[in-house]
């Protein structure tokens, strides 16, 4: 063999030799600076994205390796890759790719509701800007100079027709007609200050309006039926009722015994999802609403409960059979727990169609307190007045709004006071 041929073969094998130690001996500077990188990240807490990396880098250096001894050309690409892996190694644990922001998903869906006392606040100051007008316009009459026989009959026409009632729109005109403050030259201060007395006499301030289940005594658990026909917000008044005791620090249990409305279970099992209230419904739509009430009377006296709020499917008064089921509910939850309180929701913009609902809820089952939604969007505030002259029991809550909070204990003198603002 030429001589120049080996001299050519052994500087080529030296060369190779020398490459393939350069690159070993860069791989482990490489590797030493990642587990340096390491130890910081863990000292600042970033334990899982450090390992994460240094794994990475790892397996970047074994197959650098792999390749330079194959074929030394990508030698410093390779140094390249191992810089990158490094440098992101020493990236901070609060980066946004960090794993621990991701984690209570589920505590963050229950949610706190809003406490009573802001809830009647706001509700007022709402009503004062609502749709509500019957106050305002009785204020504008009485607060003219010698009211005639025509104001008069502008006054009782105002009142009939935000449905007070024939009866108390003629009781309310003949007290006002006889107090001194409205008579002759008006003073609008006095005349306001009349008009409410009259107004706070006809809705009453000395009616216990408290839910059963908050006097002293109360059983426990406490069960309160919902019932009301369709389209008056009864599943969203019982979800937004359960919120209201949930912030009273009361523990709380649905059930959801309208089965003849398919969405209606998942419409309740939502509220009960968000502030983490136990649900018993049926598995199956169409299921016998006794039997669901029976299991959630059963259950909540097994878990202790302080309220059980029973939905009910929305019936029309003139089905006598589904008035009768809602007696049998009544009398299969009572064969585990007494029922404490039977809540009729009435829609405010019903009127006098609510009125009749309410006579016939009554003889069915017998009710205990009326719920008002939709009173911020009715010009029919009246109902209050005549709801619970008819049937002899209080308005014990309204409702003012689509929020999830907008349902408040019932207060005569805020009412009063924002229907005249």
């Amino acid at each position: 063999m030429d001589t120049n041929v080996i001299i050519a073969i052994v500087v080529a094998v030296v060369v190779i030799a020398a490459i393939v130690v350069g690159v070993w001996w860069f791989g482990k500077a490489s590797k030493r600076s990642v587990e340096r990188a390491t130890d910081e990240a863990v000292a600042k807490g970033g334990v899982q994205l450090a390992t994460e990396d240094t794994k990475h880098v790892g397996n970047a250096d074994a197959e650098q390796t792999s390749k330079a001894e194959a074929n030394a050309s990508p030698a410093a690409e390779t140094a390249k890759t191992a810089e990158s892996a490094a440098s992101e190694t020493q990236r901070s644990p609060e980066s946004p790719t960090a794993p621990a922001a991701e984690e209570p998903a589920s505590k963050a869906a229950i949610e706190t509701p809003e406490a009573a006392g802001s809830r009647m606040q706001r509700l007022k100051a709402r009503l004062s800007k609502s749709g509500n007008p019957f106050g305002k316009a009785l204020f504008n009459i009485l607060a003219k100079d010698q009211l005639s026989e025509a104001d008069w009959e502008d006054v009782e026409d105002t009142l009939l027709l935000a449905d007070v009632g024939a009866e108390a729109s003629e009781q309310l005109v003949e007290e006002l007609r006889n107090d001194a403050r409205i008579a002759g030259q008006s003073d609008p201060a006095e005349v306001r200050a009349a008009l409410k007395d009259k107004l706070l006499k006809l809705v009453g301030t000395d009616v216990d309006r408290r839910l059963n289940a908050d006097k002293e005594g109360a059983n426990k658990p406490s069960v309160i039926i919902m019932v009301g026909v369709n389209g008056t917000g009864k599943t969203t008044t019982a979800g937004k009722l359960s919120r209201l005791l949930v912030s009273e620090g009361k523990q709380v249990m649905l059930g959801a015994a309208d089965t003849f409305r398919a969405a209606a279970a998942d419409q309740l099992e939502t509220w009960g999802d968000k502030m983490g209230v136990p649900v018993v419904r049926s598995d199956k739509d169409g299921a016998d609403p006794a039997s669901v009430a029976f299991e959630a009377s059963a259950k909540a006296k097994e878990a202790n409960a302080d309220v059980l709020i029973i939905d009910t499917a929305g019936r029309l008064q003139n089905k006598a059979n589904l008035m009768d089921e809602l007696g049998k509910i009544r009398r299969v939850t009572e064969k585990n727990l007494p029922v404490d309180e039977v809540l009729l929701v009435l829609d405010a913009t019903t009127g006098q169609n609510g009125m009749t609902q309410a006579k016939v809820f009554a003889e069915a089952i017998g009710i205990t307190g009326v719920v008002l939604s939709k009173l911020d969007g009715s010009a029919k505030g009246g109902i209050v007045i005549s709801v619970q002259k008819e049937l002899g029991v209080p308005v014990k809550l309204v409702g003012l709004g689509e929020g999830p909070d907008d349902l408040a204990p019932f207060d005569p003198e805020g009412f009063v006071d924002g229907i005249l603002a």
